[in-house]
């Protein structure tokens, strides 16, 4: 399942996608392999982003 960035092309609140790496991860009962695997490298990417945004958006109120 690949990818798709939301429309406006904000990224997906870090938690949202924390909390779903964490359901593929108990669908897959902890092994991740194949399409799964690859889903999951994706969502880590995702969240890396997602919690880069948001640590940039703090740093800046603070800034204010």
């Amino acid at each position: 399942m690949p990818f798709s960035p939301s429309p406006s092309g904000s990224a997906r609140p870090a938690a949202v996608v924390n909390e779903e790496i964490r359901a593929l991860v108990v669908r897959a009962g902890g092994w991740l392999y194949g399409p799964s695997r690859d889903r999951y490298e994706v969502l880590v990417a995702e969240w890396t982003v997602a919690v880069a945004a948001e640590q940039l958006r703090e740093d800046i109120v603070k800034a204010a």
